[in-house]
């Protein structure tokens, strides 16, 4: 009881102090709160980018809860692209369109949307690449990649034996893998079945955690789960991978050490330390190429884009292997961190390895060196599972005192200094990683969540801007009814001190973000797809080869577009419940002249199909009569003559086949 007083005595007093914290940055209702600016004239110049001029880095946020990734410019905060990943999309047609449909299979059927949490870059010796884009679904397990030639989602794997999957996908140093754990521990099918039915009283003895280790092809970017390692009931929060002298290691967060099954608020809290897990990954991937790995039945999706024919292919795999920490000596260990750890964050030198604990007064900061001492001295207090349990004062290298309240996140910049987000107090706090003293503090707004600096993650980072991502915005911008934007916040660490330079809203809630020098990226963007490297089966490449034909019930329209008419643009012989398949390729071989079309009716959305591209939108009619079909993309001066109909008869009509454009022609 004494303990459960003192937990919530904590609470009130953080809770107390972050409302003060709130209703002190609230003073100033017109948005120019904080003398952190200075001038506004100085942050202004600092973020204004001139017309026709483009910004210095790409930044990726996550979309939260709208499943999508949000493309921005820094440091000028524009929008330029939101890309959609785990979530339909009406404004291109992902999801809606018959070859992207197959993105969205999992084991549970066809889900259209997901809990968008961590984009992550792809790393080449520790370097972000501006390759790939990996991003997680924590709420049916997904991790999806997104290519930036084409800043499409190219591939999404579905992770078996996993629930609430929060603490991925972090890359290792080279991307030789992406891992994912899980936040729920759930109990396992042994016969495929993935989640088995148990009573929920049987949390502490049947409910297992698992580790998933992503395979990344180092060519082409496709990823294969390699293994999973099967670990105790804990809920896994976040990871990172080691850099330099670490980077065979992989560190995730775990609370919920106590194993409660309910009121997680309290149960999860007795334990006066929960647990970091460092996972040497090469051993694991040695023992598993060794035989160790047991192979269990499993059921999960693998969806891949192929670029040529502009289609998703879904495949369902049935097998998964498995490791146990019991039966792999040297693989695992649980060093003891300050209870509830949220982030994990390791310095660019990889000695370093920064824990923050939401409920913790200081920041924990441990030596990769000890840690590899301590486990050569065997300096164990415990073994949990058969996973050793280092002491925690043989692997800390000492701790920031009186940092804030509620760390949650910290990265770097260049100069050996650290940067955590203090949920609680509503603060980003500069630390020197070396003397473990607090440098400045900056006042955001309000309640921040994660914090990001352009390789801040990495070994290589960037020392001029880092973003907070914060979680209330209340008297930031101009109301929107009971629901207000999510928020941004640009600040300037070039200097000693930090400065603000920007507010910008942002969608959904922004979990992460990466950002990388924009030059990297834009130099292999695609521009259009070339025609003659279309394989989709339904391509039509020419106008002349423009067409209608039925089998059975299906109607194929096989259908061009170009500025500015689509061919046929007059249809007749569709019959009341028809399935009809609009193939529209866009002939169009520039660069920014896509075409949209859609039908009047159609219970689906449009397409939006790039210039050389070909999509497919399925229409069931259900009333007889004449339907107009357009382009929905503004592509010329004559754009609205861009339109055409079909008519629909009775089911069983004998109207027979007929399209033309200009002239009519007999159907096949």
């Amino acid at each position: 009881m004494k303990t459960l007083y003192k937990i919530r005595a904590n609470w009130a007093y953080m809770l107390l102090a972050g409302s003060l914290a709130v209703s002190t940055g609230c003073r100033n209702t017109e948005g120019t709160t904080g003398s952190a600016i200075g001038s506004d004239n100085e942050a202004a110049r600092k973020v204004f980018v001139a017309p026709g001029k483009h910004d210095e880095y790409y930044a990726y946020l996550s979309g939260g809860f709208n499943g999508q990734v949000d493309v921005y410019g820094l440091p000028s905060g524009r929008l330029l692209k939101v890309i959609p990943v785990f979530s339909q999309n009406p404004e291109n047609g992902y999801g809606y369109s018959e070859e992207s449909k197959p993105m969205l299979n999992t084991s549970f059927g066809f889900i259209p949307w997901d809990d968008l949490h961590h984009p992550k870059l792809s790393r080449t010796n520790g370097k972000p690449d501006g390759r790939f884009l990996f991003v997680n679904g924590n709420n049916t397990p997904r991790i999806a990649r997104v290519d930036l030639k084409t800043f499409e989602t190219a591939e999404i794997i579905e992770i078996p034996n996993s629930a609430g999957q929060h603490c991925s996908p972090y890359p290792t140093d080279n991307t030789e893998y992406v891992v994912a754990g899980t936040r729920f521990a759930v109990p396992i099918s042994n016969d495929g079945g993935g989640i088995e039915d148990v009573p929920l009283d049987t949390y502490k003895d049947k409910f297992r955690a698992s580790l998933s280790f992503i395979k990344v092809d180092p060519a082409s970017g496709e990823m294969n789960i390699d293994f999973q390692i099967l670990v105790p009931g804990f809920d896994f929060d976040l990871a990172n991978g080691g850099k330099g002298p670490s980077a065979d290691w992989m560190f995730f967060t775990s609370y919920n050490t106590e194993k409660a099954g309910t009121l997680k608020e309290i149960g999860a809290s007795q334990n006066d330390k929960d647990y970091l897990a460092a996972i040497n990954w090469k051993k694991a991937a040695e023992y598993a190429q060794q035989g160790k790995a047991r192979e269990i039945p499993a059921n999960y999706y693998h969806n891949k884009l192929d670029h040529n024919t502009h289609s998703v292919t879904s495949t369902q795999k049935k097998t998964v292997r498995v490791l146990l920490p019991e039966d792999c000596p040297g693989m695992m260990y649980l060093i003891p961190v300050p209870k509830s750890p949220h982030g994990v964050d390791v310095d660019p030198t990889g000695e370093n390895i920064v824990v923050s604990g939401k409920l913790a007064a200081v920041i924990p900061v441990h030596s990769y060196a000890k840690m590899i001492k301590a486990i050569a001295d065997k300096a164990y207090e415990t073994t949990i599972n058969g996973i050793p349990v280092l002491k925690y004062e043989s692997v800390l290298a000492g701790e920031v005192q009186k940092p804030g309240l509620g760390p949650l996140h910290t990265e770097f910049d260049a100069k050996g200094n650290a940067y955590t987000s203090m949920f609680v107090s509503s603060e980003v706090v500069k630390w020197s990683v070396k003397t473990r003293e607090v440098l400045d503090r900056i006042p955001v707004y309000y309640s921040i969540g994660h914090l990001m600096i352009p390789g801040g993650d990495t070994q290589n980072p960037d020392g001029k801007y880092l973003l907070a991502m914060n979680k209330i915005t209340k008297d930031r911008y101009l109301p929107t009814g009971p629901e207000l934007a999510q928020s941004a916040q640009l600040i300037d660490i070039s200097g000693e001190k930090m400065k603000l330079l920007l507010d910008f809203p942002t969608f959904g809630e922004p979990h992460y973000a990466q950002a990388i020098k924009a030059d990297i990226v834009s130099k292999n963007s695609t521009k259009f797809y070339r025609l003659d490297e279309n394989e989709h089966p339904y391509a039509t490449k020419k106008e002349a080869d423009a067409r209608v034909e039925r089998k059975g019930n299906e109607v194929h329209i096989y259908m061009t577009a170009i500025r500015s008419h689509l061919a046929p643009d007059n249809i007749e012989g569709i019959k009341v419940g028809d399935e009809v398949y609009f193939h529209i390729t866009n002939l169009e071989q520039d660069w920014d002249v896509p075409h949209g079309f859609a039908v009047m009716g159609n219970q689906n959305a449009e397409l939006l199909i790039m210039p050389g591209e070909t999509k497919t939108l399925k229409w069931v009619p259900t009333k007889k009569g004449v339907t107009p079909f357009y382009c929905t993309d503004f592509c010329s001066a004559l754009h609205q003559e861009m339109q055409g109909y079909a008519r629909v008869s009775e089911k069983g009509a004998n109207v027979p086949i007929k399209f033309w454009l200009g002239e009519p022609k007999k159907g096949i």
